[in-house]
């Protein structure tokens, strides 16, 4: 399939730089994926749109300052065996393998550079001793479309978040509030919580004239047994299960894929089972869904990984033409955004 399907025109000028505040005042576009007929409304509505009995899936990664700069300025990825990591160096052209690399007491050393960009560095101490210096010392991984590092990391982070380990955002989770939270607990909605520690492959923009020659990355993913079980329970009684963010509709559907079939469910509906590993899966139109029945989103780049993946659940053609309409009513894009909702 050709990338350029995915491709729209944005102006410049509906990149939000920040979140609206409080949060839940965002905009919310609300999509029917069967018909792409859509609804304008503000995102504290969400709960309108939600029943009682309905599973909200929610990635509780945490974002730590995971930019250093030093000698050369250093974007942590993945921490790797022992104290490696993949980074993205700048410029990368300047080091070589074998070179040392200083961020003040922190040291590391290039250990091999790949094709793709991405620089191995061993550091001289583990990785969490890493991650505790990079919340020191390190900045905020905002996008490079924002051009205003935010004052603290709770401006880039959401409000559940509890898990340290991504370098972006899930910044769907952004428009929830504690009030929101709250409300939809109160009306009987099913809160569960997943792992994806965002990456490279998030932020990586699709580059080959086809989406089939792309090559996405491996993300770090954890499914405990319970939140497996609860979730293949709901799908067994007909509910709904909704995913905030791409990342969590890649850790649902790439661990159901993962699953061995003599560890599901003996009544043939749901598909999870407990993991903790890499998953590595690129949704494009034509996936066969076995566990997301709904989405809330932000909106995303053109030819993006992200907007393939939500095409793949509600229709390239009704994604685009909301993605117009978004346009046209002057919707705020990408991590500090509106919300979408398609249902």
């Amino acid at each position: 399939m050709r990338t350029d399907l995915f491709d729209y025109h944005l102006p410049p000028e509906l990149i939000a730089q920040r979140s609206v505040e409080p949060r839940d005042h965002s905009r919310l576009m609300v999509v029917d994926r069967r018909t792409g007929a859509w609804e304008h409304k503000r995102f504290f509505e969400i709960a309108s749109e939600l029943r009682a009995g309905d599973v909200l899936v929610l990635n509780e990664t945490k974002v730590f300052r995971a930019r250093l700069k030093g000698d050369v300025e250093v974007f942590l990825l993945r921490a790797r065996e022992g104290n490696r990591w993949e980074t993205l160096v700048r410029p990368g052209r300047r080091v070589k393998e074998g070179q040392a690399v200083a961020f003040g007491e922190l040291i590391g050393q290039v250990v091999e550079k790949s094709p793709d960009g991405v620089v191995l560095v061993e550091f001289d101490r583990p990785p969490g001793e890493v991650i505790a210096f990079a919340d020191a010392h390190g900045e905020i991984p905002i996008p490079p479309y924002v051009k205003q590092q935010p004052q603290t990391l709770d401006q880039y982070q959401t409000i559940y978040a509890r898990t340290t380990g991504s370098v972006a955002a899930p910044t769907a989770g952004f428009h929830f509030t504690g009030r929101l939270m709250d409300e939809l607990k109160a009306k009987g909605v099913q809160i569960e919580f997943v792992t994806l520690h965002v990456g490279i492959g998030t932020f990586r923009p699709v580059k080959t004239e086809t989406l089939e020659e792309h090559e996405m990355h491996s993300e770090f993913v954890t499914l405990d047994a319970g939140t497996a079980q609860r979730i293949n329970q709901a799908k067994h009684e007909g509910r709904r299960v909704i995913a905030v963010g791409t990342t969590t509709v890649r850790t649902l559907e790439g661990v159901a894929a993962l699953c061995p079939a003599d560890s599901r469910p003996p009544q043939g509906e749901g598909a999870l089972c407990a993991y903790s590993g890499d998953v590595n899966v690129f949704i494009k139109p034509g996936f066969a869904f076995n566990v997301v029945d709904g989405l809330i989103t932000n909106f995303h780049l053109p030819k993006s990984t992200l907007l393939v993946l939500v095409s793949a659940l509600a229709g390239r053609e009704h994604i685009l033409c909301a993605y117009q309409e978004a346009v046209r009513e002057r919707y705020r894009f990408f991590s500090f955004g509106d919300a979408m909702f398609i249902r």
